[in-house]
């Protein structure tokens, strides 16, 4: 048996219309169809990435503000420095600024749950 790797990501979310909001109107992320209910799946390539409730037996808010403290999750966008200037904008937490790296142009901001999310452009 082989692993071949990642093939979806979900974040665990307090309230999960707000946080598809946020991916929606600041990231410009598209829901997909045929979403499974109280979730929400967007159209994100080569991997899906998904918005859910919290799982049974785990208290999302007990471990704020870093919910994802260890977890790196990267998301690569066509241009990151427009795209943090956009979110800059509107009040949303940088965590990094923007930075030339191994992986193109990238920065971190905090989406409303406290999760640090990466954006970069493919170096």
């Amino acid at each position: 048996m082989t692993v071949t790797g990642p093939d979806f990501v979900a974040l665990q979310v307090l309230n999960v219309e707000r946080s598809a909001e946020f991916y929606q109107n600041q990231l410009g992320l598209e829901r997909a169809p045929g979403t499974p209910p109280g979730v929400v799946l967007f159209a994100t390539q080569p991997i899906p990435f998904a918005i859910r409730p919290p799982l049974p037996g785990v208290d999302v808010e007990s471990i704020r503000p870093n919910p994802g403290a260890g977890v790196a999750l990267w998301m690569q966008a066509d241009d990151s420095q427009a795209l943090h200037d956009k979110l800059a904008a509107a009040g949303v937490p940088i965590a990094a600024p923007p930075a030339d790296g191994p992986f193109g142009r990238a920065f971190t901001f905090t989406d409303p749950d406290g999760y640090a999310i990466t954006i970069h452009d493919r170096a």
